[in-house]
């Protein structure tokens, strides 16, 4: 059974108890609630009803957050040849092929996105029971399977982050930090929550698409926002 701490009872009794219908004041409460003595992430959740078994429902894809994460963001590249040399001058943390692949497989994780070129990834798939589960595969929905290594790098560190829907049909992304201010949260958020209204499946009846959108910071209440919020986006 978990345990709440003290602080978090605190600030449960502080959270909105109904669905927010403006996001500038969703956020402004997230950010309220948001008071651990570190920085805390702020998260989107949003629970789609879709078969997440259907391939043709499943969503999966990469954007870019306009203000950015908020984190300094660590990728790491598998390349051989001129590719490596492209990856590091455009900033990325690692880059290697056999050796960086076989680091992996030992234990290495200290990283937050990998990127690997296609024709590295017959020996990239070996690491599957490494980065699967951590959701780190170089992946071609996600954009992260590319030659174009050097653009990849610059946009995964300049707030670029990978979308995808999990085995229960929710989606879970990061749109900041309690340090960025409202206006760069509330950007991130719209783009985070245009493109979810774009991408829904077309199987999928519009009105019952969004089950339910959930803001939160890392160790604080969530406060949830009225899914039809979504479709009125300017």
């Amino acid at each position: 059974m978990t345990t709440q701490s003290r602080r978090y009872r605190e600030l449960s009794g502080k959270a909105p108890k109904n669905l927010m219908t403006d996001l500038e004041e969703a956020i402004a409460e997230v950010l309220k609630l948001a008071t651990a003595d570190f920085v805390e992430t702020i998260e989107c959740h949003v629970n789609l009803n879709i078969d997440p078994r259907k391939a043709d429902q499943q969503l999966r894809s990469s954007i870019v957050l306009p203000a950015g994460t908020g984190q300094e963001v660590s990728v790491i590249v598998f390349a051989r040849g001129e590719k490596q040399r492209e990856a590091e001058e455009a900033g990325a943390d690692r880059v290697g092929a056999e050796d960086l692949i076989e680091e992996v497989e030992n234990g290495w994780l200290d990283f937050d996105a990998a990127i690997a070129t296609p024709d590295i990834m017959a020996d990239v798939g070996k690491l599957g029971p490494q980065l699967g589960p951590r959701g780190l595969m170089p992946n071609n929905k996600a954009g992260t399977v590319t030659f174009d290594v050097a653009e990849t790098v610059e946009k995964i560190k300049g707030g670029q982050i990978e979308i995808r829907n999990d085995s229960y049909g929710i989606i879970h992304t990061p749109v900041g930090t309690d340090e960025m201010t409202p206006a760069e949260l509330l950007e991130n958020l719209k783009t985070v929550l245009r493109f979810v209204v774009a991408d829904r499946p077309s199987v999928v009846g519009r009105g019952q698409y969004i089950k339910s959108i959930t803001l939160v910071a890392s160790m604080s209440p969530a406060v949830g926002v009225e899914p039809a919020v979504a479709w009125e986006l300017d």
